[in-house]
């Protein structure tokens, strides 16, 4: 017996496209099922860094924003970093420092993200340090890549090529500002799917 006969179809009909279907939301209690409550490990958390972990703490927190404002719950980011002294080392799975960590939206109060990690130092190439985070979603067929650099530097951030090669009246959605509320070292980050505060992304 054919397919076509099988499925109940006419022999002279033909199989139209099939409806597209958005993708998750699995993201965040797939990669982290540890932070939503199910009996699995992590295979890499919200904290990249053990406690005697060299360098200055940072505490990275945010929400991400759908084009009407409204923080988006079942978002999952990712977080790579250098150390703090600007290498890059692939140490994703160092119990000190991993410079690589997930952390899902849909656990904290408001639809926060959390990392508790160190600050970065400078890689070569980069007058400014940067965090980079890729934002997966529902409904997002490709994930999305940008950066957070501290509003702090901006004597060298003019320096930065990356961040020179961005439109200057777009500039500041790349900026993570302090949030003194929660401590000496909790910095802010918001993202913004779409609208006039659309974060950059980059085409990696």
């Amino acid at each position: 017996m054919s397919n076509r006969i099988a499925r109940g179809l006419n022999p002279g009909q033909s199989l139209g496209q099939t409806p597209s279907q958005t993708v998750g939301p699995y993201f965040a209690y797939g990669l982290s099922p540890a932070q939503y409550g199910f009996d699995l490990p992590d295979l890499f958390g919200p904290t990249l860094t053990s406690p005697d972990c060299p360098g200055e703490p940072l505490l990275l927190m945010g929400q991400v924003f759908d084009g009407q404002g409204q923080p988006i719950t079942d978002a999952l980011i990712e977080l790579s970093q250098c150390d703090a002294q600007g290498r890059d080392t692939g140490r994703a799975l160092d119990p000190v420092f991993r410079g690589f960590g997930r952390s899902g939206t849909g656990t904290l109060a408001n639809g926060l993200y959390a990392f508790q990690t160190i600050r970065p130092g400078r890689a070569p190439g980069q007058a400014a340090s940067c965090l980079h985070l890729t934002v997966f979603m529902r409904g997002l067929l490709t994930h999305c890549f940008t950066r957070a650099y501290f509003e702090d530097e901006s004597d060298l951030l003019v320096n930065d090529p990356v961040f020179r090669a961005v439109p200057e009246d777009r500039r500041s959605t790349l900026l993570a500002r302090r949030d003194s509320s929660r401590g000496s070292h909790a910095w802010r980050f918001d993202i913004h799917m779409q609208g006039p505060k659309e974060t950059v992304f980059f085409d990696l």
